[in-house]
């Protein structure tokens, strides 16, 4: 189970203990703002994209939305997000709980700017209804990022 996986590669960090679940889902921002009683902007929503035939996820503010435009400057590459059934293979976790813990090998891990204005985030653990409250620092710690990037709008305007 992917959740399984998230908290064994967690438990290096010492954070396991502190993933949450629960008896709702928390596969939407919408849905883990209100199982988590927060702000949707403060979910980390972390979204598979291919570059070439290379998975990559960014983790982004829920609020933000992937600019067309500043993903190609980026990655020389239309945004082009993974299928639905292409998801767990490539990555590691299903829809709804993809998260940057505990991935399959060789998939980058890019922090996007719209998570830098705040404290704490949440991102998913592998599961369809589950998070873990980070700080910036732990996030950058514990997924293991290659790069922060500037890929999305909305959050700023």
């Amino acid at each position: 189970m992917s959740i399984e996986k998230a908290k064994a590669y967690l438990e290096k960090f010492g954070a396991a203990g502190r993933v949450r679940e629960f008896e709702v889902s928390s596969a939407t921002v919408e849905l883990a703002a209100q199982a988590l009683g927060c702000e949707g902007c403060r979910i980390a929503k972390t979204l598979s994209f291919l570059v070439g035939d290379k998975p990559i996820l960014i983790v982004a503010a829920g609020d933000a939305k992937v600019d067309n435009p500043k993903y190609k400057a980026r990655f020389g590459t239309k945004a082009k997000m993974l299928a639905f059934e292409e998801v767990e293979p490539l990555i590691g976790h299903g829809v709804g709980g993809v998260c940057p813990f505990g991935i399959n090998e060789g998939v980058a891990v890019y922090l996007d700017e719209s998570l830098k204005r705040f404290e704490t985030v949440f991102p998913a653990c592998g599961s369809s209804n589950s998070a873990i409250e980070l700080t910036i620092p732990e996030l950058e710690e514990y997924s293991g990022y290659e790069a922060w990037v500037d890929v999305c709008k909305g959050w700023n305007e």
